[in-house]
């Protein structure tokens, strides 16, 4: 209904009035014919639907400005955080690079310092090889000395039997003393008594050279610190010697 008699629109979009075929032919004017009621009717009702959409278009533009609007609001909000958390990040960057420039500077200072250190622990490591090859040549003398200490004491185990026999022999000499000393007093016995006591210390000598011989094939040792006899290549050896304030001789006998 509403496209009856319902002329074109772009017969009216020509501002110049002229029809759609090209300009009117020269000749005299003819007086305009006004439009019919209804295509005016058609044409409002057509403009008010344009109307209509143009507003409800414009509304929607309207609420989309408004929500751009608040999404660049928060968008700006957003990006002004942004950039204090970026400049935080840079200042903390920065306070961050400081302390590492500074602890590079104080580790290439403590490294510095550290130099004669190197040099000194370089000094000790050879001291240390040095002290370790030491403790091996010490360990090497400690077994041997050990080794030798296992066979004195094998040796030592003989000599109760060899001081025993000495002892036997000191108590007979410091009778013979005692005799020789006791017979003195007397003069014309003491000479006898001397001549005789000379004699026996001969024989004595003699058997003292015998003992002397055997504890030489016994390897007799020498006396240690504390008192025990040690084992050594040199055999007892028995002197004979006169006192100096007397004319009686007597028997000593040093242990070499």
């Amino acid at each position: 209904m509403a496209g009856r008699n319902r002329i074109p629109r772009d017969a009216f979009d020509n501002r110049r009035g002229y029809p759609p075929g090209g300009h009117l032919v020269r000749g005299p004017l003819s007086r305009p014919v006004p439009p019919h009621p209804a295509l005016l009717e058609e044409e409002l009702e057509m403009q008010h639907v344009e109307i209509r959409t143009l507003l409800g278009e414009n509304r929607r533009l309207v609420e989309d400005r408004i929500a751009l609007q608040r999404e660049l609001g928060a968008a700006k909000e957003e990006l002004h955080r942004m950039n204090l958390a970026i400049a935080d990040i840079r200042a903390e960057q920065e306070l961050h690079s400081r302390e590492l420039i500074e602890r590079g500077l104080k580790l290439e200072s403590d490294l510095r310092a550290t130099e004669p250190l190197k040099n000194e622990a370089v000094q000790l490591r050879a001291e240390v090889q040095k002290l370790n090859t030491i403790r091996q040549d010490l360990a090497g003398q400690v077994q041997t000395l050990t080794q030798d200490l296992a066979k004195l004491k094998a040796d030592n185990q003989q000599i109760p039997l060899l001081r025993a026999d000495i002892d036997g022999l000191h108590q007979e000499l410091l009778r013979a003393r005692t005799a020789i000393d006791y017979e003195k007093k007397a003069n014309i016995e003491l000479m006898e008594q001397k001549q005789a006591m000379e004699k026996n210390l001969v024989s004595m000598a003699r058997e003292v050279e015998k003992l002397r011989a055997e504890l030489a094939n016994a390897d007799a040792r020498p006396w240690g610190a504390d008192g025990e006899l040690v084992s050594s290549s040199q055999p007892s050896k028995i002197l004979l010697k006169g006192e100096e304030d007397l004319s009686t001789p007597f028997i000593k006998i040093w242990m070499r």
